[in-house]
């Protein structure tokens, strides 16, 4: 039973790739979209997949999986949502990542599009487990994130709180100097 619900889930993940992959294809044919241009946007510029270890509450260990997907930044830093859901994977975050570019750039925003998140269950953690994978997911991420490179925003299952958590990680692998320069984040 458990495999077949795995199995409708992969193929809904799938179909919104190739959802957005056809809307790009539509839209760029609309509007003669010089095919270099239209080379450079069918991908993405990096795709991160990362695996931490987390002490759950009972002093287990438990292995998570993470994902962040860059799309494009030729209009300024990376800004997308980070979802904490089960079904989170990195076609689902491409296809996420696309359509922020779209958004941020149909928006006349200064960004370019990301997204990323968690392959987990939040309900079933409690408060300091989610900090705690919060934390480590943040320093996973390591220097792919930031106020000039990435920004990262709530999103599914994620809120201020956790936006907070990632700032005083990120802020607490740079040095002193380098703090005062990212007050603004």
């Amino acid at each position: 039973m458990e495999t077949k619900i795995v199995q409708k889930k992969r193929v809904l993940k799938q179909g919104m790739l190739e959802n957005v992959m056809r809307q790009f294809d539509n839209a760029a044919d609309v509007i003669g979209l010089n095919p270099n241009i239209r080379k450079i946007l069918e991908v993405t510029n990096n795709e991160l997949v990362v695996h931490f270890p987390v002490r759950m509450d009972n002093g287990e260990v438990e292995i998570f999986t993470g994902y962040r997907v860059q799309h494009n930044n030729a209009l300024g830093p990376y800004k997308g949502g980070l979802r904490y859901h089960p079904t989170v994977d990195i076609d689902a975050a491409k296809a996420l990542a696309m359509w922020m570019t779209w958004k941020t750039s149909l928006a006349g925003l200064p960004f370019g599009g990301a997204k990323g998140g968690i392959q987990l269950d939040p309900a079933k953690y409690s408060v300091a487990e989610l900090e705690r994978i919060t934390r480590r997911f943040t320093y996973a991420l390591g220097d792919n994130i930031g106020p000039e490179l990435d920004i990262p925003a709530p999103d599914m299952n994620t809120n201020p709180q956790t936006m907070a958590w990632i700032l005083d990680t990120y802020m607490s692998t740079k040095p002193p100097a380098e703090r005062s320069t990212n007050m603004h984040v």
